[in-house]
């Protein structure tokens, strides 16, 4: 057991699975969400993983006794995700940008929280809080982003429950429902399949935000051009002004002849 241990790779969700079970899985959900040095651990693919190790499949994958409680999975996980969140939001709020004024290193990347901060200011609190929880890194990040920029605790906790909810309990049922498919197809070789599975399910996961981004262009193009012809009339507008202005001046019609 010690030499198995010492051999586990905390990045491959398969071993943390099968050596720390359903705590491990609570664990990580909430270092990932509430701890800044959180961000690498493997979210998506461990969901998926697990809800794999929760189906009746899950023996013949992982080995005996490693089935995990589906129930246990769904009520747990979401509370440890959204109880890492409060607390990356509570550290936000109470240590303030401080938090981040620190140098690039191999871990942490100012990109990380201005990537973070972009998400909160394109889509608004609420949208930003959900959305993140399918964006790796930016789960991390947004949380205490979001104390940092003012987000009220009790509307963080409220759209945090709705993404916790969502993005867990979403992606452990995918992982349930397809194991047996998964199994017939590749067997116990899962682990050489996970990243094109977990690339599909973020990918679908972000088509929200793509779409989200078309609608913003659309709109933006259509207040370019509501700008335009503002533009225009008010142009047109002040031509015709002046072109009475100058008629004024003028009281004489074609030819110089006055006006009888």
């Amino acid at each position: 057991m010690i030499s198995e241990n010492v051999a586990l790779n905390p990045l491959d969700p398969k071993d943390l699975i099968h050596t720390f079970g359903m705590i491990g899985v609570w664990a990580i959900l909430f270092a990932e969400t509430g701890l800044l040095i959180g961000f690498f651990f493997p979210g998506d693919s461990l969901l998926f993983l697990a809800g794999v190790a929760a189906s009746p499949v899950a023996d013949a994958i992982f080995g005996d006794g490693t089935r995990l409680s589906l129930a246990g999975l769904m009520i747990g996980g979401p509370i440890c995700a959204i109880a890492g969140a409060q607390l990356g939001h509570w550290l936000g709020a109470r240590y303030g940008r401080r938090m981040f004024d620190k140098p690039n290193s191999r871990l942490f990347k100012r990109e990380y929280v201005e990537k973070a901060e972009y998400y909160f200011q394109k889509f608004g609190p609420a949208k930003a809080v959900v959305l993140a929880r399918f964006i790796p890194i930016v789960r991390t990040f947004l949380n205490p982003v979001a104390g940092v920029l003012g987000m009220p605790a009790r509307q963080f906790f409220v759209w945090n429950v709705v993404g916790a909810v969502l993005w867990v309990d979403g992606i452990l049922l995918i992982g349930y429902l397809l194991a047996r498919q998964i199994y017939d197809a590749i067997g116990d070789k899962i682990d050489r399949y996970i990243l094109p599975v977990v690339a599909v399910i973020i990918l679908i996961s972000v088509l929200p935000i793509f779409f989200e981004f078309l609608r913003d262009r659309k709109a933006r193009k259509r207040g370019e051009a509501v700008a335009v012809i503002a533009a225009a009339t008010a142009a047109g507008a002040v031509e015709a002004a002046r072109d009475a202005i100058d008629g004024d001046d003028h009281p004489h019609g074609h030819g110089g002849q006055p006006r009888r």
